[in-house]
């Protein structure tokens, strides 16, 4: 689609989210709206886009970044108006212009091959989307001839009761013949109930002149709902994380309970992984094939390798090699790299450290800033003690080492190769390899203490 334009509106406040932030920023499945509006664009494959800003129009422009064309509509007077703001950005020879907003986050590549293809085969000056809706409240009629042409749009407040019947509403989406819009921009008035310029009064001039204007059905009305509040956001959000989940599962992942599962657009799951209840994957998260997540797991833009079981667990920015088990109730923080075969217990948080192959920290630790190569060996209570109060120090664990339990490792330390640490050191400084390092107290019995000192009390 080389001879396309898109041009996505997305300049407007969004008054009815009753919020600070531009409307088309507000997310769903982890992306802002207006990006899914994009991303369909760019796969139904139109590369050209112009996305009109308005309401803070440079938090919208530092979000999507460079590959738009963006043009300011600095007072918000109606689609028209913004139309026309973009008409510098337009190329210099006639194309097909796809006009839609950007506040319609379901919108698919499929429908809007399909509305190219329809305006293109019908020779048409203008297609429409349109959608048969059960109520029709607050939207566009359509006004259809005989022949079955589009011959006016009609906004709600400026329908007669006869058209507000009319169940057939414009989606706001729309194909033109980008020379003949040229000529109707020019010929738009405010002359209406809202004293906006309307795109839709183009249609008329239209069909004045002649030309033919066409109309096309979308499938499914859901896609081109617009989101105008926070009851509405949630029902597409709904409705676009079943499409992911139902995706994954024709793909050979299981989802034991979709309505209960979280899955963030551009999320990958490998086939034959399992996922269980109330299980979130958000961001840039890649799952290999095999793996069992969940239930009660969130993991945020980290990857994990195949063969891997992860349950009632957090886990940020990190990478997770293969066949490994974490959890219950393990923190992995940003920062932290496991090789394969690792176990991270229950009760475990780890940060900004390499774990090596094969090693375990099997519950109730915490390993901050460290180097922990294979098969080390880590006991319940051992805690990296790499913050001194100004500076964060590195722990080195080399080749299987063996660290006891109840452990303070005091930063900067290293325990060399096959070492042991005995249960209950605070270890302060470097351990030789193939030693055995024991930093605590003498025990001494001090025999018949307890029942002289019950007497005296």
């Amino acid at each position: 689609m080389s001879q396309i334009t898109a041009i996505v509106l997305a300049a407007g406040k969004g008054t009815r989210m009753k919020s600070s932030k531009a409307k088309v920023l507000h997310s769903l499945a982890g992306k802002p709206m207006v990006e899914h509006v994009l991303d369909a664009v760019k796969k139904a494959g139109i590369e050209q886009q112009i996305v009109v800003v308005g309401h803070q129009a440079e938090e919208v422009k530092a979000h999507l970044g460079d590959g738009y064309t963006y043009v300011l509509q600095e007072k918000q007077l109606g689609t028209g108006h913004a139309v026309k703001q973009t008409t510098n950005a337009w190329p210099s020879h006639g194309r097909t212009l796809l006009i839609l907003c950007g506040d319609t986050p379901l919108v698919t590549a499929e429908t809007l091959e399909k509305l190219v293809s329809y305006h293109h085969h019908h020779e048409a000056v203008c297609t429409v989307l349109t959608a048969v809706v059960p109520d029709p409240t607050g939207y566009g009629r359509i006004i259809r001839n005989q022949q079955g042409h589009v011959t006016a749009i009609v906004e709600e407040k400026d329908a007669t009761d006869a058209q507000k019947e009319i169940k057939e509403i414009n989606t706001g989406c729309y194909c033109f013949d980008q020379n003949r819009l040229a000529e109707a921009l020019e010929q738009l008035s405010p002359a209406n109930a809202q004293g906006e310029y309307y795109l839709t009064d183009v249609i008329s001039f239209f069909q004045q002149q002649g030309h033919v204007v066409a109309g096309v059905e979308v499938r499914d009305f859901r896609e081109l709902q617009g989101i105008n509040n926070r009851s509405q956001l949630a029902q597409a959000e709904a409705i676009l994380r079943e499409r992911i989940n139902e995706a994954l599962m024709l793909s050979g992942v299981t989802i034991v309970s979709p309505h209960n599962t979280y899955i963030d657009a551009g999320v990958q799951v490998g086939r034959d992984t399992v996922i269980m209840p109330n299980t979130h994957l958000r961001g840039n998260t890649k799952i290999g094939e095999n793996c069992e997540i969940g239930p009660d797991t969130t993991i945020i833009n980290s990857s994990v390798g195949s063969g891997t079981v992860i349950n009632n667990s957090v886990i940020k920015e990190s990478n997770i090699g293969n066949n490994c088990t974490i959890g219950p109730f393990s923190y992995l923080r940003p920062g932290t790299r496991l090789a394969d075969n690792v176990k991270i217990g229950d009760f475990v948080e780890v940060k900004k450290s390499v774990i090596g192959k094969g090693s375990k920290i099997p519950h109730l630790t915490y390993i901050g800033d460290a180097e922990i190569e294979e098969q080390v060996n880590v006991g319940a209570g051992t805690i990296t003690c790499n913050y001194d109060g100004k500076n964060k120090w590195k722990t080195v664990l080399k080749k299987g080492a063996f660290i006891g339990s109840n452990t303070n490792l005091v930063a900067p330390v290293t325990v060399g190769d096959n070492a042991v640490v005995g249960a209950g050191s605070t270890i302060t400084k470097d351990v030789p390899a193939d030693s055995l390092a024991v930093a605590r107290e003498r025990q001494r019995n001090i025999l018949g203490w307890a029942t002289k000192n019950k007497k005296e009390t």
